[in-house]
């Protein structure tokens, strides 16, 4: 659908890391009519540019649309796993372990609150 290539499209590489997450059209029912990767490359064009949802341009799927299976993820967690899939590889691509298992604050650069 897209004939607009922007920054923040999906490249055939990531497209092939990122299509394995989401989820397979539900069985019976109506078939689906929008690309996923369309509907991923319209997300990550309103995040890089936090621009509004109705704002989206008309070669991205309808708004509603983006929008609807952007929250339907963000629920039932496709985000979360989009995201912990990626950082793992990333790990694994640097050498490190993919399971991130410390992370380090330094207190004098952390501002707190907290009331003892």
């Amino acid at each position: 659908m897209s004939t607009t290539s922007y920054p923040r499209n999906l490249s055939y590489a990531q497209w092939k890391l990122l299509e394995p997450l989401l989820p397979l059209p539900k069985p019976g029912g109506r078939p689906r009519f929008q690309s996923f990767r369309e509907v991923s490359n319209a997300i990550f064009y309103l995040t890089s540019t936090g621009g509004a949802w109705r704002s989206l341009p008309h070669d991205f799927p309808n708004w509603n649309t983006v929008f609807g299976y952007f929250n339907s993820w963000k629920k039932t967690g496709i985000w979360e796993q989009v995201n912990q899939q990626l950082r793992e590889s990333v790990r694994e691509q640097e050498g490190s372990k993919p399971e991130l298992y410390k992370v380090i604050i330094e207190s004098l650069s952390v501002k707190t609150d907290c009331q003892s």
